[in-house]
């Protein structure tokens, strides 16, 4: 494990690391009294595949636009349902919130005089989402691979997050809970630790 003495930042993956979806079937379901749960799960699994090969792409408000309704059209096609882009989206969103223990950890990094950035293979709207769940104020930089142009594990992103903090790739740690994440740091030239990031904290001493 890398030490603290070792490292200038930390960047941190985006889902499954700061934060995650509580319960969005049971969030869709309200919207869906006809439907069956576990017939909404799978056309929520089939989205969530979707959104993620497209994320990138979501750059501005007519790209989002395109891509929320690409999204809602995976989930309608696989139930045989009829949300409009909105409704589907703002289901999802009622649901997002910051894992255990992220809060503190990010605040304790922070303490500690590290530099934080989220890289995530995200759209536009990442860092609205981060601000609306009180996370931004803790980051110096918050890149998607929809303002990269390209989603992990290419290293662009991780670059980029390490050119805003002005920290050179062995000065940095990167947290995350794929193989994406994994293989991109290390591409990049950066040391890993895998998610949680409360485990992490724990581990630098």
């Amino acid at each position: 494990m890398t030490s603290l003495a070792e490292i200038d930042a930390v960047t941190i993956d985006a889902y499954g690391t700061l934060l995650a979806l509580r319960d969005p079937v049971a969030s869709l379901a309200r919207l869906l009294p006809g439907h069956d749960r576990d017939a909404i799960a799978r056309a929520f699994e089939a989205e969530a595949e979707h959104y993620i090969v497209h994320s990138l792409h979501g750059r501005d408000a007519d790209s989002l636009a395109r891509l929320y309704a690409e999204c809602a059209g995976v989930f309608n096609e696989t139930l045989g349902s009829s949300l409009t882009p909105e409704e589907y989206v703002a289901a999802l969103e009622a649901e997002y919130g910051a894992l255990p223990g992220v809060e503190d950890a990010l605040a304790r990094m922070r303490a500690r005089g590290l530099e934080l950035a989220v890289v995530g293979n995200w759209d536009s709207r990442l860092p609205e989402h981060l601000e609306r769940l009180g996370l931004a104020g803790h980051f110096t930089a918050i890149v998607t691979s929809a303002a990269t142009g390209a989603a992990k594990p290419d290293p662009r992103p991780f670059l980029a997050a390490l050119e805003q903090l002005g920290v050179a790739p062995e000065r940095a740690l990167h947290v995350g809970d794929s193989a994406a994440d994994e293989e991109g740091a290390r591409a990049a030239g950066m040391h890993f630790a895998p998610a949680p990031l409360s485990t992490v904290v724990e581990r630098l001493a």
